[in-house]
């Protein structure tokens, strides 16, 4: 099969099963440039056959990234490196190494134009980034507007990139015990979120909201409780905030956990929810609708364009608008309303899983094979002032 090398910074369990997707499609080499990154805390994966793994150093300049490729990936006879986004230094040098062995580059984004305020000098620099791209792969209509804002042709651009291994999660959940710590009491009786304890991942509005939905309800702690899945920064302001609103038995914060034991939150859980004010994507909702949970979310999450039809495959509601989450809290109690949501919801996610990503990185191989980017010199000196900074 036509070799592929597929570069991601740090493996998380989501790489891994998109670059198996791709593999019923293409010889895959997996290029980790930062194997010991440290943005998640992740347990080391392992990199399963038939994908060949390939680390980088730990450090070094554009320079020495490029020839590290080079060396690594030149007798290799890839066709193409499919690279995730244009800010990396190991973006950077996999474009510049791209150009020089005249191989195209597979742009894979989950950007929105409207994720935050663009300013003119950094779009420009960005345009003349993404001249080196010669295919683009994304999943939502958002994603690929930006990048034919940035320049990218339309029809070099393809669907697939922000899968999940449903597979896993819907027979993982099925099949999981209740989750140490937690009552059976209220096995499919509580509402769960898992994110970093960011500011933008809007826990502390979410905790407003659930402190009006428990008004007028009983003081009974396995009557619906939250649970805050995850850690960051903000723990100890969110542990404070539920203190003050009286909810210490009814808001449970179990920690961090890896992917071999979300299963037993979302196999006991009654409902999803996802409240960040801004989302690129949110693959925590692809998990959820996977493990066959009903789902509410940010209308500012980037899921919500292509999985979630508002009322049909899930619950969307304004994150700014505390009256809203509340709003759609009590919604998801009503077990009739949520299962019909949750089937219509796991139904939708299918069409998103590593086969798709499979589909669409071959796709934009092919593309990128048949239509090679040549930048111009603007171009190149734009992508060499950038990578030398």
């Amino acid at each position: 099969m036509t070799r592929l090398a597929i570069l991601f910074d740090n493996f998380g369990p989501y790489h891994i099963a998109r670059m198996l997707g791709a593999s019923a499609h293409l010889d895959v080499v997996a290029v980790e440039a930062t194997p010991r990154g440290t943005e998640y805390a992740w347990d080391k994966p392992t990199v399963p056959a038939p994908l060949h793994y390939l680390p980088l150093a730990k450090s070094g300049t554009v320079r020495d990234i490029v020839a590290e490729l080079e060396a690594k990936l030149a007798p290799l006879d890839i066709a193409a490196i499919a690279l995730p986004g244009w800010s990396s230094r190991a973006a950077f040098a996999s474009l510049i190494w791209a150009r020089q062995r005249a191989i195209p580059a597979i742009l894979m984004s989950e950007t929105n134009a409207w994720d935050f305020e663009r300013k003119p000098v950094a779009e420009w620099v960005k345009r003349r980034i993404v001249a080196h791209y010669s295919a683009g792969l994304v999943t939502s209509d958002s994603q690929e507007r930006y990048l034919v804002d940035l320049g990218l042709a339309e029809a070099a651009i393809f669907r697939g990139y922000n899968a999940v291994d449903n597979a896993y999660f819907s027979r993982a959940a099925a099949a999981a015990a209740m989750p140490d710590g937690l009552s059976e009491a209220i096995r499919g009786r509580y509402f769960l979120t898992s994110n970093r304890f960011i500011e933008k991942k809007n826990l502390a509005r979410l905790l407003d909201a659930y402190a009006a939905f428990r008004r007028g309800r009983s003081d009974d702690p396995t009557d619906w409780p939250l649970v805050l899945l995850g850690d960051g920064e903000l723990r100890g302001a969110l542990e404070a905030q539920r203190a003050a609103l009286g909810l210490t038995e009814h808001v449970l914060m179990p920690g961090f956990r890896q992917i071999d034991e979300l299963p037993r939150f979302y196999g006991s859980a009654g409902a999803f929810v996802h409240a960040s004010t801004t989302e690129q994507w949110g693959l925590v909702v692809n998990e959820a609708m996977a493990s066959g949970l009903p789902v509410a979310i940010s209308k500012r999450c980037g899921c919500a364009e292509v999985l979630v039809d508002d009322g049909v495959t899930g619950l969307l509601f304004d994150p700014l608008d505390t009256a809203g989450i509340t709003h759609a809290l009590e919604t998801l109690t009503d077990r009739s309303r949520a299962a019909t949501l949750a089937a219509a919801g796991r139904a939708r996610v299918y069409q998103w899983g590593p086969e798709r990503f499979g589909s669409g990185i071959a796709q934009a191989l092919d593309h990128g094979v048949s239509r090679l980017q040549h930048p111009t010199i603007v171009d190149r000196i734009a992508l060499s002032g950038v990578a030398r900074r």
